[in-house]
């Protein structure tokens, strides 16, 4: 197969007029190829926060983006209320 040679510039242009869908395939095999662990952190903290939800009594998928700040604003606030 033939080398492409193209710049930085021209690579992150073709980015830009991919799909919304095809760049977050494009961010998801960037991130699965570079930094490996930052999946395995990522699913983690996803288990995590769904399990202080429901610890709460609360559905951490069926709360809104205010309800989910405010979740994690008010665990933040304990954190360092925690801290000397």
């Amino acid at each position: 197969m033939p080398k492409l040679e193209l710049s930085d510039d021209q690579v992150i242009e073709l980015v830009r007029q991919l799909s919304s869908e095809k760049q977050d395939e494009l961010l998801r095999y960037l991130l699965r190829s570079r930094w490996p662990r930052w999946m395995e952190l990522s699913q983690y903290g996803q288990e995590r926060i769904r399990q202080i939800a429901s610890e709460r009594g609360l559905n951490w998928d069926a709360l809104s983006e205010n309800e989910r700040e405010a979740l994690i604003d008010d665990l933040v606030h304990e954190v360092r209320q925690c801290d000397p």
